[in-house]
């Protein structure tokens, strides 16, 4: 696709978002449930089947935290040098050829962390320039990367906006009605892998937007999976009590190839087969050279 047409895809997409935006707070209020509202969501929320894959993705992320303002608030050194990280895996993708799966699999997680931090990090900086900058925007991430547990990666590190959503809306309630019947433990263990579960759902539905395909639930065994053993990991803790603890040099390698093999194995697969990250890759590509060229 030409920068012309990208051009014109982005304001579409846009256009889109602040339609979308304005039935959520404005239509729903206003037009009685039933025909009416449908066909006024029909007018004003049309299909994106015609959008790019790397506007469909980042488009579903911000109208899916539409109740709050989310984006990461790093200096701006470390997001020039993630910036840059990110130039490097995308020019590196012309080689991908000569690369081992392994290596693959490893970079496009990177490219999924980096572009995810530095799409919120633009948002982040847009709304601050809008609003004033007389305030501070939680931050999205916390360094996944140097997570050293399931725990710390997901409930500490990872997309803190949507994990504070969930354990308000679904692990809180969960506890809350199954502590007093299961005890404080069970309970804990079975908000933590419903709260996985949910997430999966969610996930499955981004997943549509993006391949556009019938869901294979691959991306929520791969959560299922990330949430039975975070549980597992939270019992073991207590069992011990602080009294045997694995130096940070150990969890944290372990933790980190758990989550690219599991990642490799039930998270990328349905996008690949479906040419997502051929799209991705190609669009990711233009839009460095976009800005190679305005240097």
């Amino acid at each position: 696709m030409e920068p012309c047409e990208e051009l014109k895809t982005f304001i579409k997409v846009l256009f889109l978002a602040i339609l979308s935006i304005s039935y959520c707070y404005l239509i729903p209020i206003r037009v009685s449930n039933g025909i009416p509202r449908k066909t006024i969501k029909k007018i004003t929320c049309p299909d994106s089947d015609k959008l790019d894959a790397t506007q469909v993705a980042p488009s579903v992320f911000y109208l899916k935290d539409l109740d709050s303002v989310s984006g990461p608030s790093h200096r701006p050194i470390v997001l020039a040098i993630k910036a840059a990280i990110l130039g490097i895996i995308i020019s590196s993708y012309q080689y991908k050829h000569n690369f081992h799966c392994n290596v693959i699999n490893v970079l496009y997680h990177c490219h999924m962390y980096l572009g995810m931090e530095l799409g919120f990090a633009m948002a982040a900086l847009f709304v601050k320039f809008y609003l004033g900058f007389n305030f501070e925007i939680e931050p999205q991430f916390n360094e996944p990367h140097l997570a050293t547990s399931l725990q710390d990666f997901w409930g500490r590190r990872w997309n803190l906006m949507s994990s504070n959503i969930l354990r308000h809306t679904i692990y809180n309630p969960i506890r809350m009605k199954w502590d007093p019947i299961l005890g404080q433990l069970k309970g804990q263990m079975s908000g933590i892998f419903v709260t996985f579960f949910v997430s999966g759902i969610m996930h499955e539905l981004m997943f549509l937007y993006q391949t556009r395909v019938l869901p294979t639930w691959e991306v929520t065994c791969f959560l299922v999976l990330h949430g039975a053993c975070t549980a597992i990991e939270v019992a073991v803790k207590k069992a011990v009590k602080g009294r045997f603890q694995l130096h940070w040099g150990v969890t944290w390698p372990i933790t980190m190839a758990f989550v690219v093999v599991t990642g490799g194995w039930l998270l990328f697969p349905q996008l690949i087969r479906n040419g997502v990250d051929v799209k991705i890759i190609k669009e990711s590509s233009l839009l460095v050279d976009f800005v190679s060229c305005m240097k």
